[in-house]
């Protein structure tokens, strides 16, 4: 009895660590390896270079969220991937470019490893969506809350170039020729195999500074 009380304390004490360390170990390491490779996809714009090879992947811009705070800068980089997700935003391979007409899609965590969406929720029509590049930062405007829909993790539809609802629910104004933002994140602060999805359009754009 006495070494199988040890055996479960031992079991406990490390089921504790392990929770501890994927809700605030992951954050302090990602934090860091978020301001890494702002730091370098900035020193290769000042070389000329529009995306930056770094270990985390290949850092193409950085999101500013204004309602997050003057100091949200986040990097976005290619793929969507355990270690891009890891370090920043993921920008789904096949969807549009900053600014392009179609659906500039991401993905972020939205609890661990940086939680760069964990304010989805706060987020409202109208709000800001900042993606610098080297040359240009393009300014999107959400058309609907950060809660306003919730899909299963199979929804592909969210991402496609116009994304159109098949449940008839939200969905960006079914106009073609868009350029639209889509943000996506779990929507739950635990394991969930549902998303949550926020659309934004295209509002202006000027030179990086």
């Amino acid at each position: 009895m006495f070494w199988a009380g040890i055996v479960l304390i031992v079991a406990g004490l490390c089921l504790v660590g392990y929770v501890l360390w994927q809700f605030y170990g992951t954050n302090w390491v990602s934090h860091r390896h978020q301001q890494q490779a702002t730091r370098e996809l900035r020193e290769g714009w000042s070389k000329g270079h529009g995306a930056v090879t770094t270990r985390f992947g290949t850092a193409q811009a950085l999101i500013e969220i204004p309602r997050f705070g003057k100091d949200y800068e986040v990097p976005v980089f290619a793929g969507t991937s355990d270690s891009v997700l890891a370090a920043g935003f993921g920008h789904f391979p096949g969807t549009a470019g900053p600014g392009q007409v179609g659906n500039y899609a991401l993905a972020a965590h939205r609890v661990t490893h940086g939680e760069p969406l964990r304010g989805m929720p706060d987020l409202q029509k109208g709000d800001e969506i900042r993606v610098v590049t080297r040359t240009t930062t393009y300014v999107y405007r959400l058309t609907t809350d950060g809660d306003d829909l919730v899909v299963p993790f199979t929804a592909g539809w969210v991402t496609d170039p116009l994304p159109h609802n098949p449940g008839g629910g939200v969905e960006p104004a079914q106009k073609k020729g868009q350029r639209l933002i889509t943000l996506t994140t779990c929507s739950e602060l635990f394991h969930t195999d549902n998303r949550m999805i926020a659309f934004g359009v295209l509002a202006s754009k000027h030179p990086t500074r």
